[in-house]
C-alpha cells in the first residue's frame, strides 16, 4: 500500500485500519468531497491526531463556549483534537487523503 495512492473515486469515505492496539489506532482515510452533515458533531472518546497527506480540508471546532473557528488544512498540515472536542468537517478536495493516529488517554 501508498501513503498517496488515492485510488478511483468513491462515493463514501473510505477507512483502512493500519495498526490498532489496546491504546492505538492509525487510519488512512480517502475523502472525495464528503464532509459532515451541518448537525453532526464529532465527539469522540479518544484524542486524535491528523495530518493531511493530500488534497485540502477545513474543519470546524467548536469550544466548550459553543463557539466555532474554521481550521484550514493542507498538505502537511497537522492537528491535534483532544477527546471530546467537538467538530465537524466542512469541506474536503476530492480526494484529501488524511492520516489519523487516535490514541486512548
Amino acid at each position: 500500500m501508498n501513503l498517496f495512492d488515492a485510488g478511483a473515486p468513491t462515493l463514501e469515505e473510505i477507512t483502512r485500519v493500519l495498526f490498532e492496539d489496546a491504546h492505538t489506532r492509525i487510519e488512512r482515510i480517502t475523502s472525495w468531497g464528503q464532509r459532515s452533515a451541518a448537525d453532526f458533531w464529532y465527539d469522540q472518546d479518544e484524542d486524535e491526531w491528523v495530518s493531511v497527506l493530500a488534497g485540502r480540508a477545513t474543519l470546524r471546532l467548536m469550544d466548550a463556549n459553543d463557539s466555532t473557528r474554521d481550521v484550514h488544512l493542507a498538505p502537511g498540515d497537522t492537528l491535534l483534537l483532544p477527546a471530546h472536542m467537538r467538530h465537524q468537517i466542512t469541506h474536503t478536495d476530492a480526494p484529501t487523503i488524511w492520516l489519523c493516529v487516535f490514541s486512548k488517554g
